[in-house]
């Protein structure tokens, strides 16, 4: 996109959408990977939040990967694309960049671990920022 009078802002509506459908395919993808883990021997909640806890970094790693190429190759998540929104580059409304868009997931990785926190940015500015668009040097646009 060249044209910043074509560019509307996603509406917090559809970043929620979004990120629900994300979060369900991640947590999805994560049980599939982590499966036979999950059913051997009857595993209890609280055996399984141990198996979880021992196993987070292999699960930052996947939400990271995941996002780090969604939006650096295609400009959008799965649930990005159901909700027909798109990630463009601040600067110049243009593709991210892959680095940019491995600042931006690292920057959305934390803000998960911290309650979210990250999100909430998106509230207080007039671009609809979180704290991992900021970072990552990045806007949310309808598609």
């Amino acid at each position: 996109m060249n044209n910043s009078d074509e560019l509307e802002l996603a509406s917090i509506q559809a970043r929620i959408k979004a990120f629900v459908i994300d979060d369900i395919l991640m947590t999805v993808l994560i049980i599939f990977v982590f499966w036979e883990l999950f059913t051997k021997n009857n595993t209890s909640a609280e055996e399984l939040l141990l198996i979880m806890n021992e196993f987070v970094y292999q699960i930052v790693f996947i939400k990271f990967v995941y996002h780090t190429f969604f939006i650096w190759y295609y400009g959008a998540t799965l649930g990005k694309l159901f909700a027909k929104i798109k990630v463009i580059d601040n600067d110049n409304l243009g593709k991210v960049s892959f680095l940019n868009a491995a600042f931006r997931s690292s920057a959305r990785v934390v803000s998960e671990m911290l309650f979210y926190i990250g999100f909430i940015f998106a509230f207080f500015n007039d671009g609809k920022r979180t704290f991992h668009d900021m970072l990552g040097r990045t806007v949310v646009v309808s598609a």
